[in-house]
């Protein structure tokens, strides 16, 4: 995959893509600090990825129309205003109640940008919509495994420095996308918030979003939950997740695309989903730090593929535009995730520490259920968007 087929812009959206995702991780080594020092339970830990994320899946629900209504580019910009507002104060609380409402308003800013970040690279990259959807996934593989690490090594001396530092890049891929980027020379019409709801009134993109939603549960339980149920330090936290990241980005480029056209879209993802639940049932049976450490690290692979293939799947099925059909995927997908971190620290505190990947497990068969009942019209829309995009 070539750089030359990609304008500055399309690489500024990815560098600012790759900061944003950096901000869902780097609190990951920090949960077990900030739980100790402001006297938290596991839930209220928690509740600093259910605010964040919840307000990303109601967001949702208006990012997509509003870029169609101010542009790509004025969306993004507000959303990542937001997230250097919102990660500065996260850096200033005082208690895990003030830290999760700074968090709810970071996730707001990170709704805004990336459901408007995919339509601007897949619309001003010139190398067809897979590869833009592969630079995507590529950043934020990157960002995810990154964010970890700074939040490791940060949070090593003081847990608000992690906050400070992803301000500061946050300010950087600012200033990169206010200089660089421009709107597609094909703007979308203005559309309805009902419009996203209207998307998902369509069977399959609201089987793929529903399917999403069952798969994101068990992502967040491996990032937002797992730190607290492995009882590490900051830095050999931070670096475990930067590993298991490397492996998410490793796998949502290179390994999906060897093969994707060896096993098909839809069959790959059913495999994938499958060894997904039987990890969280490895994670449910085995005792000890090592042996869980290591199945934590080993999901990164699955975890990437199941990214990517989602990411492509909700564009390739759906009959309306990008944003639409990216407002409607990820309202759902990210309801899961936002359900996954404090449900997950209830159950640690209620019953034991080993049953949320349980849970996880028999969510994510649930999805895997739902996708082989609907194989036959995913596969129909599939092969129709296959075929569309061959004869571009």
């Amino acid at each position: 995959m070539s750089s030359l087929r990609f304008p500055r812009a399309v690489l500024a959206t990815a560098f600012a893509t790759m900061i944003a995702f950096m901000g869902i991780g780097v609190v990951d080594p920090i949960l077990p600090v900030i739980g100790r020092q402001m006297g938290a339970t596991p839930a209220q830990v928690e509740m600093l990825f259910t605010t964040y994320i919840g307000v990303m899946s109601l967001a949702m629900l208006v990012s997509g129309v509003l870029s169609t209504r101010l542009g790509g580019r004025r969306t993004m910009l507000l959303g990542l205003l937001l997230v250097i507002v919102f990660a500065t104060v996260s850096g200033f609380s005082d208690t895990v109640w003030h830290l999760a409402e700074a968090r709810g308003g970071w996730g707001l800013g990170n709704a805004f940008f990336t459901s408007t970040a995919l339509a601007i690279i897949v619309g001003l990259s010139s190398g067809g919509t897979a590869r833009a959807i592969t630079l995507y996934e590529m950043a934020l593989g990157l960002g995810i495994s990154t964010g970890p690490l700074i939040g490791g090594f940060l949070g090593s001396i003081s847990w608000r420095l992690p906050f400070f530092g992803t301000a500061a890049l946050m300010a950087i891929a600012f200033l990169a996308t206010y200089f660089t980027v421009h709107e597609p020379e094909r703007r979308e019409e203005p559309r309805r918030a009902r419009d996203i709801f209207r998307a998902l009134g369509h069977a399959n993109v609201l089987t793929n979003a529903l399917a999403g939603l069952g798969y994101s549960f068990g992502f967040f339980t491996i990032l937002a939950y797992s730190p607290i149920y492995l009882h590490l330090p900051a830095l050999p936290l931070g670096l475990t997740y930067f590993a298991w990241g490397i492996l998410v980005a490793i796998s949502s480029v290179l390994i999906v695309n060897w093969l994707r056209p060896r096993m098909g879209s839809l069959p790959l993802l059913q495999w994938n989903l499958l060894l997904f639940a039987i990890l969280m049932v490895g994670l449910w049976a085995v005792r000890g730090t090592v042996p869980a450490l290591l199945l934590i690290v080993l999901s990164g692979l699955l975890c990437g593929i199941a990214n990517a293939l989602f990411t492509t799947i909700a564009i390739e099925i759906s009959p309306f535009t990008r944003s639409i059909s990216s407002g409607a995927y990820n309202f759902l997908r990210w309801a899961g995730a936002a359900v996954a971190p404090v449900l997950s620290g209830y159950l640690d505190k209620a019953f034991t520490p080993q049953l949320p990947f349980l849970v996880a497990a028999g969510v994510i068969l649930a999805a895997n259920v739902l996708l082989i009942v609907r194989q036959r019209p995913l596969d129909q829309a599939l092969r129709a968007a296959m075929a569309t995009f061959e004869g571009e």
